[in-house]
């Protein structure tokens, strides 16, 4: 169940003027995921060193302007771990949230490949709006590279 990086596939699609996307892919078998299992499991339960560096993110990011994962949206909007849920479909789940630095979007995609086997995507879109968005982007990347081929790991672990 090693990670596979692949080519994000038409972020223009999903996030309009995006300039960044990647994706990485598992395969399970023996099990059957929706996207939303799926979702729950990669960003429902992060494990403790990411808590400790989404916190550490929060407050260096927040005297910018920068929205924190969990905050307070107008409204009841539905979330799969701190993410905003924004579409949902037996298999695909598109989580996001937009910010007056950069909009990104989470997309987790299930597809069946017969023989009891699924392949989970996890395919991440950012579309930046200014310097700091640019920055913040640069910045975050090593670690959002680690996070979420962590994160898709737990997604497929039976």
């Amino acid at each position: 169940m090693k990670p596979v990086e692949i080519p994000a596939s038409d972020p223009d699609a999903v996030l309009p003027g995006a300039q960044f996307a990647d994706a990485c892919a598992m395969t399970v078998s023996g099990q059957y995921l929706t996207a939303m299992s799926a979702a729950e499991r990669a960003v429902g339960r992060a494990p403790a060193w990411i808590r400790r560096l989404l916190q550490v993110r929060n407050a260096l990011v927040a005297p910018f302007g920068l929205k924190p994962g969990r905050s307070k949206l107008g409204g009841a909007q539905d979330r799969v771990g701190m993410f905003p849920l924004l579409r949902q479909s037996e298999d695909r789940i598109v989580l996001g949230l937009d910010d007056r630095h950069l909009d990104f979007r989470l997309l987790v995609d299930v597809q069946n490949l017969g023989a009891g086997r699924q392949s989970v995507t996890a395919t991440t879109v950012v579309r930046t709006h200014n310097l700091f968005g640019r920055a913040y982007l640069r910045v975050v990347l090593p670690f959002h590279r680690v996070i979420v081929k962590t994160m898709l790991a737990q997604a497929v672990r039976a």
